[in-house]
């Protein structure tokens, strides 16, 4: 299995060159330790940031550069600060073509729950809903199971919905899937991780055509 590091390793190589990318609190923020060379993407955050670098060493960290998740951060050459709310014009305006979002459900559908677990206390709902409903393109990096060992690959979601019909990858910590009309269709293994294994943990719709391969990360 991958662990969180894995994860966001293997999202980096969806990025594109001049891609403008939102990324989500939690594994998707580090991402962008592992953009690869001759990539060039502008990170975009919602507190009012483009242009953000990957986390700081110790003296580098500035307590007043942060990005969405209250994570100190560095920023790049050309970055560019401004108030939540151009931020927001930017996200809803579709200027983001990628996000890569955490989740706690996601369904074979596309459905994505990431936002509550009722009963919980929550700050709010963030700026999630603005994100799935306006980016381009949207990837999940998430743990394929919760902590009792049950799917989080799903049929249906069970928690409240963020948003529908709107997630076209998840990279978990067993594989990678596209979501397609059918459910979740594998195209990658996590090293090690047989097709099998990931049949039996996952309990949406699952696709898997012929030898599937493991994932690459270089």
């Amino acid at each position: 299995m991958l662990d969180k590091f894995g994860i966001a390793k293997r999202i980096a190589r969806e990025l594109q060159d001049g891609y403008y990318v939102n990324l989500g609190i939690g594994i998707p923020t580090l991402v962008a330790n592992y953009i690869p060379e001759g990539i060039e993407v502008v990170l975009q955050s919602e507190n009012g940031l483009l242009g953000m670098g990957p986390f700081p060493f110790a003296d580098e960290v500035d307590a007043d550069l942060i990005n969405a998740g209250k994570q100190t951060i560095t920023t790049v050459k050309g970055s560019a600060f401004f108030d939540s709310a151009m931020s927001f014009g930017m996200i809803r305006a579709g200027k983001v073509d990628l996000t890569v979002l955490g989740a706690m459900e996601v369904a074979d559908n596309g459905d994505i729950a990431n936002w509550k677990v009722p009963g919980k206390m929550v700050k709010g709902m963030g700026g999630a809903m603005d994100l799935v409903a306006a980016a381009k393109n949207i990837i999940v990096a998430m743990q394929h199971c919760d902590k009792a060992g049950n799917s989080k690959l799903l049929p249906k979601c069970t928690l409240p919905i963020t948003g529908l019909g709107c997630v076209k990858k998840v990279v978990s910590d067993l594989g990678v899937f596209n979501i397609t009309e059918h459910g979740f269709h594998l195209i990658e293994r996590a090293p090690g991780i047989s097709t099998d294994f990931i049949t039996e943990k996952t309990a949406g719709r699952l696709i898997i055509n012929g030898e599937v391969p493991e994932m690459i990360f270089d």
